[in-house]
């Protein structure tokens, strides 16, 4: 019986990024997904950054967020949108290769010191009443 101090429930972008930046200040760190082969996967439009989205890029990246990180080693191709434009409409993107992506995302995790992945879907919360916070995750399993 294992004890944690956070869990992060799914794995996608956000989870991947939440568990990254717990374990990395020190916390024990569970991050349950339904497949550990997915962590990482992206969309059909491979992309980071843009006008939009890439404020929230640069600002994961000033946190020190691992999205941007493996953003840039996993990359193909950079482009600044809107060049012609001025400054406050510009945005660089990059297109991300997927499957190098999801590896490197895969690999990063797997070598995070205080980071364990499990595969499980949670099906509820244990919660304590006083105080009131959560304890613990029952899984699909019933774990």
């Amino acid at each position: 019986d294992e004890s944690y101090d956070l869990i992060v429930v799914g794995g996608g972008h956000a989870g991947c990024e939440a568990a990254s930046a717990a374990a990395r200040v020190g916390a024990r760190v569970l991050l349950m997904t339904h497949k550990a082969n997915t962590l990482g996967v992206m969309s059909c439009n491979p992309s980071m950054g843009g006008v939009g989205k890439g404020h929230v890029c640069r600002e994961i990246d000033a946190l020190d967020g691992v999205l941007p990180r493996l953003a840039d080693i996993s990359a193909i191709h950079f482009r600044l949108l809107n060049r012609s434009k001025g400054p406050a409409v510009q945005g660089p993107r990059a297109q991300i290769d997927r499957e190098l992506y999801r590896k490197n995302m895969q690999l990063y995790l797997g070598a995070t010191p205080n980071l364990t992945v499990t595969e499980a879907g949670v099906d509820d919360l244990i919660v304590e009443t006083d105080p009131k916070r959560v304890r613990g995750v029952i899984t699909a399993d019933g774990i």
